[in-house]
């Protein structure tokens, strides 16, 4: 199979689709492979890494999805890469058609075959390829949150860390998911006062039984409980993934006004939509927005602030499907794999996926 790699577009986006290593084991295996000049460069994957490993150098983006049969990336394509795109063209890639629901209806049209990481299952229920992204953005949620928290970012002024005689900050996740859970124990490596709110009360005491409740207090989603927990906190991270779903708002327009000032929020799930209702997607170069004197960190690429981790992560993870779908071919590989068939979110013009079609219809 011909696989093909751009550059990524997407506003600081410098993780790419393959590392050297991936290409070297594809090539090994028959395939070819090709990289658009310089789509490693910025993380020091360098061109002559690429060749060394066995892949050809294409210098536009054009020519590698048109001599390509399937292409790999990391970020859904932007609109101006839609013209690339046709009805025998393979995209195996984060899709997060649900938070976008107007780009997401031009890209079903070009007919292209779109493989998303995010609704890709394992045995156990669980989403690998989405999971080592939701890891790193669970991390980042808590560190952004508190960099936006100092009074020059238009933050409380406060820090989040261990001072004698003076009580924790108070830190809010709502979502106990992958990325939630990250979040959680970073705030709790940072002596905060931890408040976790989540729909499912056997997640809560799960993690209960896993942290303890020391400065930890478990919460059982509803509107009130969700009120209260972000009226005494500092930082908010919203972390609620549905699959192939948009996000559900979980703190609506009116709760801010209950809020402090220069309180914090990080919509992790600005990707599925967000799910704050005062949530806009932003980029790396202007992160965040005041609403009502909230300060509102919503990035849709949050992994991509630490692009050579992400990369190798997400490489660890995509590599063996990549493989299956090469060596096999796209239709054998998605018939003989129901969890593989499970990232299947658009075949000829039309949307497959349960949740992706409840959510865009």
């Amino acid at each position: 199979m011909i696989i093909g790699v751009p550059s990524e577009v997407k506003n600081n986006e410098n993780r790419v689709g393959l590392t050297p290593n991936s290409v070297q084991s594809l090539v090994s295996l028959g395939h070819d492979v090709l990289i658009q000049n310089n789509a490693g460069a910025n993380i020091g994957f360098l061109n002559d890494q690429y060749i060394a490993a066995g892949a050809k150098l294409i210098d536009s983006a054009e020519d590698v999805y048109t001599s390509s049969e399937m292409i790999v990336k990391v970020k859904e394509p932007i609109p101006d890469e839609y013209k690339f795109l046709r009805d025998d063209l393979t995209l195996f890639t984060y899709l997060h058609l649900a938070g976008d629901p107007e780009n997401a209806k031009k890209l079903i049209d070009t007919g292209v075959t779109g493989i998303a990481y995010e609704t890709v299952t394992s045995s156990d229920g669980s989403m690998p390829l989405l999971a080592p992204m939701s890891t790193i953005a669970g991390q980042l949620a808590f560190i952004v949150g508190s960099y936006h928290l100092l009074k020059h970012n238009k933050g409380k002024g406060v820090m989040i860390g261990k001072m004698d005689d003076i009580d924790p900050r108070v830190v809010t996740v709502i979502g106990a998911g992958v990325s939630g859970t990250q979040s959680i124990l970073k705030a709790i490596d940072n002596n905060a006062m931890v408040k976790v709110v989540d729909s499912s009360q056997s997640k809560l005491d799960e993690l209960q039984s896993k942290y303890g409740s020391n400065n930890i207090e478990y919460v059982l989603s509803t509107q009130e409980s969700i009120q209260s927990s972000i009226n005494d906190s500092d930082l908010v991270i919203g972390s609620v993934y549905v699959v192939g779903k948009e996000a559900p708002k979980v703190i609506k327009r009116e709760m801010l006004s209950s809020m402090n000032p220069g309180t914090v929020m990080v919509d992790v799930s600005i990707d599925q939509g967000g799910c704050f209702e005062t949530s806009k997607p932003t980029t790396h170069d202007n992160p965040t927005f005041l609403k009502n004197d909230i300060v509102h960190y919503c990035v849709t690429n949050m992994p991509g602030a630490v692009p050579l981790t992400a990369t190798e992560a997400l490489n660890k993870v995509t590599l063996s499907y990549v493989e299956n779908l090469a060596n096999n071919g796209i239709q054998n590989a998605l018939e003989s794999d129901e969890h593989l068939r499970n990232g299947l979110n658009i075949l000829d013009g039309r949307i497959v996926h349960p949740g992706v079609k409840e959510a865009l219809e």
